[in-house]
């Protein structure tokens, strides 16, 4: 297995040095992210969707549950409730019915009949693109509102959840924990056009190689540039 410093030398040699500032690492890291996850935020989304609706109902049964879990769970829900006027008036026990399988599901199905409602009385049956306009909805927080602007609408939108915020300290980009500071100092790095990929594949690298126990930092393309391996 190669060690950091050669996992450097075996794909970076024609790059020029270490960035020695966050912006630099951070510059570095997207490029090198964007190599080994291509594609938009809409294709890297691992959750199944077809419309803007569809997608913030799916993103609020996320929470504490697996993409695939969802992603098994929502053509029925979609199916019985296909808009938002329809799961609007939806009977709460026939929404935990569908959705059990994700956990938290009354508190779930309470928030996806209140986000349903809010988006008929309040926005005319359109989802909502502003950020302070979707986290007035039942069920939708700030990353949520992100996952929305970034995957749904192409808008500019950085969610940050635990493997983000967790890589980002590792690789010094940030010394917060708080997500909405965590956001603020990535969206300062970040362009607002590549804020939402980046996200996702640093969700990516984190499920994969940069998990939060045993990271697998001789495998991952960023150990150059990771000051926890001493090698930036």
């Amino acid at each position: 297995m190669v060690t950091p410093q050669g996992y450097r030398q075996r794909r970076y040699d024609s790059a020029v040095g270490t960035p020695r500032t966050p912006k630099g690492r951070a510059r570095r890291v997207d490029e090198r992210l964007a190599e080994r996850y291509p594609g938009s935020a809409a294709s890297l989304c691992a959750l199944t969707f077809e419309t803007p609706f569809q997608l913030l109902a799916a993103t609020i049964l996320s929470a504490q549950c697996t993409d695939v879990r969802v992603n098994a769970v929502t053509p029925a829900l979609f199916a019985r409730y296909p808009t938002p006027v329809a799961l609007a008036g939806a009977h709460q026990e026939e929404v935990e019915a569908l959705i059990h399988s994700t956990g938290f599901y009354r508190a779930k199905a309470a928030n996806l009949i209140g986000m349903a409602h809010g988006v008929v009385t309040r926005f005319g049956g359109e989802v909502p693109i502003e950020i302070k306009d979707l986290v007035s909805l039942p069920g939708v927080g700030r990353k949520t509102a992100n996952v929305l602007r970034s995957v749904a609408f192409n808008a500019p939108g950085l969610p940050v959840d635990t493997h983000v915020g967790r890589l980002s300290r590792r690789l010094g980009l940030t010394t917060h924990d708080d997500p909405v500071r965590v956001e603020h100092d990535l969206n300062a790095m970040i362009p607002p056009a590549r804020r939402g990929a980046f996200s996702l594949r640093m969700i990516l690298l984190g499920r994969d190689t940069c998990t939060s126990r045993s990271p697998k930092c001789q495998q991952c393309p960023l150990a150059d540039l990771c000051p926890k391996v001493g090698v930036a």
